[in-house]
């Protein structure tokens, strides 16, 4: 299975966009799957209300300094190229979604949805592979 049908398959379990992104590179990460699930748990639903980022995209940026930091706790030294790589996954995100905000992707005040939270999922899935070369 890949991870974009993990992903989907965890969404169709009734895990929000930032769970079925991250639970998706669970195995890839060196932190349990259950810590994972509850790390993500508030950051689905653009933040608890559609207000902030798009839940899949805060999972791919979590996996993305999950797996770049170096977690050196006295000198953190790879904030730099974690920023960086959170930076591209956002620019190719918005790219692909037309916003990084879950409220204007749902097309809440307008009326028109720019990219559905499956859409958004698998992206977040590919964009995160592509960026970690996964």
């Amino acid at each position: 299975m890949t991870r974009q049908e993990l992903a989907l398959e965890l969404r169709s379990k009734g895990y929000n966009c930032c769970q079925c992104t991250a639970c998706a590179f669970a195995k890839d990460m060196d932190v349990d799957y259950v810590t994972v699930f509850k790390a993500a748990e508030a950051l689905g639903s653009g933040l608890g209300g559609m207000k902030g980022v798009c839940g899949a995209l805060s999972g791919a940026a979590m996996v993305i300094g999950l797996k770049n930091s170096t977690a050196n706790l006295e000198a953190p030294d790879s904030k730099a190229a974690s920023c960086k790589l959170s930076r591209e996954l956002t620019d190719k995100f918005q790219e692909k979604a037309g916003s990084i905000i879950c409220r204007e992707i749902k097309g809440v005040e307008t009326g028109k949805m720019l990219h559905s939270c499956p859409d958004c999922i698998k992206d977040a899935v590919t964009l995160t592979e592509e960026i970690l070369g996964l």
